[in-house]
This record gives structure tokens, sequence and C-alpha cells, in this order.
């Protein structure tokens, strides 16, 4: 029962954090950073992003985009829950103590910011993920170019505004 209340616990204070607005960061706090990000290791990183997907897939505008099950979101959760403690209390406790120690609680949140980050930058850079990402987005420098063309000739230019405003 304690061991749930833990992962819950951890499960809502990480989500918390990387869901919030970026903690101000010291020394300590970046040496956290770090150790975490040197101590997850690839199949840790892939879990993090699973875990954060199966948590934001929830929501109303992208649950009908999503296969995730609850039995799945648990099993993740709990995966999570042990990866949390054992990077925070195993793989980079000193960093951990000095970091809350010296500049508070909100290390947490920055460090776990930080892993967050660098977890889905793995997962943006896939090449399945680029090409994608390339097979399916317009020519958007095409559509911004037209745009612009279509907006800008609907107003005089800067320099016909200024030379009005000083005739009068």
């Amino acid at each position: 029962m304690w061991r749930l209340r833990l992962v819950a616990g951890i499960y809502l204070v990480v989500f918390a954090f990387l869901a919030s607005e970026r903690a101000a960061a010291g020394p300590f706090a970046d040496d956290m950073a770090r150790c975490l990000v040197k101590s997850a290791s690839l199949e840790d990183r892939t879990l993090l992003v699973k875990w954060i997907f199966s948590a934001l897939s929830i929501h109303p505008d992208l649950a009908t985009m999503s296969a995730v099950t609850q039995q799945q979101r648990e099993v993740l959760t709990k995966a999570a829950g042990a990866l949390f403690q054992r990077l925070l209390i195993e793989s980079c406790r000193l960093e951990t103590q000095q970091a809350i120690q010296n500049e508070g609680q909100q290390t947490i949140q920055y460090a776990f910011q930080i892993l967050g980050q660098v977890a889905s930058r793995g997962l943006m850079t896939d090449p399945h993920v680029l090409d994608a990402v390339k097979r399916n987005s317009p020519d958007w420098s095409r559509l911004f170019r037209a745009r612009i063309k279509h907006h800008l000739m609907q107003f005089p230019a800067p320099s016909s505004i200024i030379f009005a405003s000083q005739q009068l």
C-alpha cells in the first residue's frame, strides 16, 4: 500500500513539475539535471516519454486519437514511479540532496524538466517522426509568403504612413 502511495505521489509531483513553467536553476540544480540525464538510459527516456504520452492522452482533445488503456497507463505509472525513485534515491542521491539543501525543492522540478526535454528530443528527432512531419506538412514557407503578401498589400507601406503623417 505504501509503495502505491509513493508511486502515486511521485507521479503527481513529477507530472506537475513537467507541466508547469520552467523553474529557476542554480549550479546544484544543473548538476542534478546533468546526473538525471546521464543516469537515464535510452530505455528510461523512452519510458518517460511513454508515461507522459499516456497522461496527455487523457485530455479530451486528444483522447479520441489514442488507444492507451487504463491498464497500460497504470503499468506505465508504476514503472515511471520506480524510475523516478531510482534516479532520485540511488543514481543521483548526492546531487539531489545537495540541490534540495542549497537551492530548495523546486530543483526537482527543474531537473526533471531537463530530463523530459532531453527524452522528448529523442522522440522528435527519430527518423520516422521527421519523415512523417515532412510528408504530412504543407510547404509552410510558400503558404506564409502568400499570406504575408496578401496582408501587406492591403495596407500602405510604413514609409508612406510616415510621409502622410508628416504632411499633416
